[in-house]
């Protein structure tokens, strides 16, 4: 059953990409836990630490262009939802095995990513799900948006008030 999530989100960019905060360009190019390669998406985290957390999750902390939005996203998948997540053959192991990488490298596509494809194709606009970087703890969440626009049903705010991420260099 769809949830519905308003609130204030984070992201911990690449500096690469902080010119497009909205883009979910790196997401497309490289695939992630939740997205298949070609298919965008924006990882946003539910607190200012777990958006750190997922976006430095090796090695030493790099250079990092932290942004927050305001989101009122309708037709939220919630994982918590165990029921739910049967629905499409997963539970929570599944969704947090840390084999997803070598999954799209032997299948072309992770098991986490057919279930995020399926998500997609029945309609909802993000997944609110548990991060799995290290050092997060059971409360820290994070919300994978595969569709956003600044209107709703999927409407994503980038609170930029200053405009400091379009002054050129």
């Amino acid at each position: 059953m769809p949830v519905s999530f308003r609130g204030k989100l984070y992201r911990a960019l690449n500096p690469v990409y902080a010119r497009e905060p909205l883009s979910g360009r790196g997401a497309e190019l490289y695939g992630g836990r939740f997205n298949p390669k070609g298919v965008p998406a924006l990882y946003a985290s539910l607190s200012v630490m777990t958006a750190l957390r997922e976006a430095n999750q090796v090695g030493n902390l790099q250079p990092t262009t932290l942004v927050s939005y305001d989101a009122e996203i309708e037709r939220v998948l919630d994982s918590r939802d165990a029921g739910e997540l049967a629905t499409y053959g997963m539970d929570t192991p599944a969704l947090a095995a840390a084999t997803w990488r070598d999954e799209m490298k032997t299948r072309g596509i992770a098991r986490t990513q057919e279930f995020a494809r399926q998500a997609m194709a029945d309609g909802y606009h993000a997944l609110l799900v548990r991060s799995f970087a290290a050092g997060a703890s059971d409360d820290d969440f994070n919300l994978v948006l595969w569709q956003w626009a600044g209107v709703a049903p999927a409407k994503l705010i980038l609170i930029d008030d200053e405009h400091r991420l379009s002054r050129s260099p």
